[in-house]
């Protein structure tokens, strides 16, 4: 059966492996889950992700970080779904979690960060939180 929401099954899966303790998932390989994945790793809340492609589609690995036995990302929640998107501009970008969490916001110039969006005065749909 199809998936309707690629992205939101992607954090899902993330969500579910990390409540069943799992070292690592995988999922069906897109350039915005890749994308997702680089914040995740650059930002501390993932190990690593791997990138395997092949001639099909491919899949992205990821390698789930733990702290005292249990999963980094607390909660990771998709925002903008397919059936209500959610845009904002750079001055409405507001704190995940009064800063200790992340934001993924899609823009004209990539994913970024809320931090990196103000930083540019870009704004975009926002795709997930995550803490």
């Amino acid at each position: 059966m199809p998936v309707t929401d690629q992205i939101g099954d992607f954090l899902t899966r993330i969500r579910n492996a990390g409540a069943a303790g799992k070292k690592t998932c995988e999922a069906p390989r897109s350039n915005i889950k890749v994308s997702i994945a680089k914040i995740l790793k650059d930002q501390g809340y993932i190990e690593d992700y791997f990138d395997q492609k092949n001639e099909v589609q491919g899949t992205i690995k990821i390698q789930l970080k733990y702290f005292e036995r249990k999963p980094v990302i607390h909660k990771i929640s998709r925002v903008s779904t397919p059936g209500c998107r959610l845009y904002v501009d750079s001055e409405s970008l507001t704190k995940v979690k009064s800063g200790l969490g992340v934001a993924i916001v899609s823009t004209s110039k990539g994913l970024m960060t809320v931090k990196d969006c103000k930083k540019h005065n870009v704004g975009g749909e926002v795709i997930c939180t995550i803490w």
